[in-house]
């Protein structure tokens, strides 16, 4: 009697597909599109910056009921900071399950430098002559055009992915297309803090999360603004460097050519690090990285154009790392971050800094171990000269040694990559064809971080990101925005998995 249940329900399974046409998930995506934006307004209202946990306490608050009203059972699973959200759902004789990955947590904000009043009270706007023209948010009740942005917060990274979904899910219910596999959301309110808790967790709570594969609803697509699937993403181990000169900030005149600087010499030291390609100097650390012929092959298969890109961040010469965009994210990058030693601008005074800071960050590949990189930056600083001290320099430090740095690093995420053929990279290619009436673009690896290595590593599962915002959202930086075709195309997106067969 099961084995026939389970072949009826098949039949039925195929008959509801053969409905599940692109032509169908664009009409129930854009019939859904008016209300969807409002309650995406009102969950761009909620301030998410992790360093205030009150905060995300409101957010949390906000999309418990959102999943229980979709049949989930959701569960708060404590960490060491804010708490893990975990909804899961399970499906009639389902023999698959699927994790997801969404993120709850927004980058913090400076409002002096938004072009709108409060970056946590979402604006939208038109395209103009002159930029942005702002438009009352009245105008989301009438026709929509896919062109006009929402600013605010988090639009893009990442609450646009998460509303989007939520919306799937409602389409999907409505329409009694139901996904013949089980899901399991896991929702992470600390993504922008590097995930510190992320890794016990995921091995502390390893059945609850077991599942066959991972796909994450994160970053934004391919610049042509196509249906993009990537593979893998680089990690992010990040340092900080700082230099000693004099005990206190010395006077300039009295001390300049006596008083070593400190600032000169964390200049000296980042300039050792780099020739003028931009390339890495310090031995070793490109070890490992092989571009093969058939890596190329695949790489050449995404259709960047390298002016547009040029154009579009505004250089006219990249570094020569790789031969082109794709192949440079192929190995790891020595990136300084920020500097500070001193005072500047209005605030500038004529003395010799008594130190100087800068963070650094490594974005690392699948062949490269990110201490033995921060082993050999931390020869290199040796070989130029410095003592490395533990904290600040001792007295005895300070008598000693004319070079004083003191070092700390942090390895954040672990890179991954999943290979195209894998079954999670076969059938997510199968759904955003279906949708789309076009073959996806395929990126091997983004040039982005993500905390998704302590699910690859803990639980063996392959994993696979579905970016669908715009490229220019303005990630990270004020005025970040969303294009309103992007969330529409990611409701599509996210109907299109949800109703291709596991």
């Amino acid at each position: 009697m099961k084995f026939l249940l389970t072949i009826f329900g098949c039949i039925l399974w195929i008959a509801g597909a053969a409905q599940m046409t692109s032509t169908a998930i664009e009409q129930a995506a854009r019939a859904q599109l008016n209300p969807s934006l409002h309650s995406f307004i009102e969950f761009l209202s909620l301030p998410n910056d992790a360093h205030y946990p009150d905060d995300l306490e409101k957010n949390i608050s906000w999309i418990i009921p959102k999943f229980e009203a979709l049949q989930f059972e959701v569960e708060r699973l404590p960490s060491a900071g804010i708490d893990l959200i975990l909804a899961s759902r399970a499906a009639e004789n389902a023999t698959k399950t699927v994790l997801i990955y969404l993120q709850v947590d927004g980058q913090p904000v400076d409002p002096t430098k938004w072009e709108q009043d409060d970056p946590f009270v979402p604006v939208l706007k038109k395209p103009s002559d002159e930029g942005w023209e702002q438009a009352p948010l009245e105008n989301l009740n009438d026709e929509i055009d896919p062109e006009w942005r929402i600013f605010a917060r988090s639009t893009s990274d990442a609450k646009g992915p998460i509303s989007a979904f939520l919306t799937a899910l409602q389409i999907c219910e409505e329409q009694q297309w139901t996904p013949n596999y089980n899901l399991k959301i896991i929702m992470d309110c600390e993504e922008e803090l590097g995930s510190p808790n992320l890794p016990d967790a995921v091995v502390k709570y390893r059945e609850k999360l077991k599942a066959d594969m991972l796909i994450i609803f994160d970053g934004p697509r391919h610049i042509s603004n196509d249906p993009t699937l990537t593979f893998g993403a680089r990690g992010i181990t990040t340092l900080r460097l700082t230099t000693y000169g004099p005990r206190v900030p010395q006077h300039s005149g009295h001390y300049g050519n006596y008083a070593p600087n400190p600032a000169l010499h964390m200049a000296q030291l980042l300039a050792s690090m780099k020739d003028d390609d931009g390339r890495v100097t310090i031995p070793g650390f490109y070890a490992g990285i092989n571009i093969s012929e058939d890596t190329r092959s695949i790489l050449a298969g995404v259709p960047d154009d390298e002016a547009v890109i040029k154009k579009a961040i505004g250089i006219s010469k990249p570094d020569k790392v790789g031969a082109n965009y794709q192949e440079a994210i192929q190995y790891p990058s020595l990136n300084i971050r920020g500097l500070l030693s001193g005072w500047v601008g209005a605030k500038a005074r004529t003395i010799v800094p008594h130190a100087a800071t800068v963070n650094i960050d490594i974005r690392t590949v699948l062949e490269s171990d990110p201490e033995r990189l921060v082993g050999l930056v931390r020869q290199h600083i040796l070989d130029q000269g410095f003592h490395i001290c533990k904290q600040e320099p001792t007295e005895e430090e300070r008598m000693n040694f004319s070079r004083l740095l003191s070092m700390d690093h942090q390895v954040a995420y672990q890179a991954f990559r999943t290979d195209f053929n894998s079954a999670v990279g076969v059938w997510l290619n199968k759904a955003l064809t279906r949708t789309f009436d076009q073959t996806p673009i395929r990126i091997r690896t983004s040039g982005g971080s993500i905390p998704i290595s302590p699910f690859v590593q803990t639980l063996g599962i392959p994993a696979v990101t579905v970016p669908t915002v715009n490229r220019d959202n303005n990630q990270h930086s004020p005025n970040e925005n969303i294009r309103i075709g992007n969330y529409l195309d990611g409701i599509r997106t996210f109907v299109g998995i949800l109703t291709e067969p596991l």
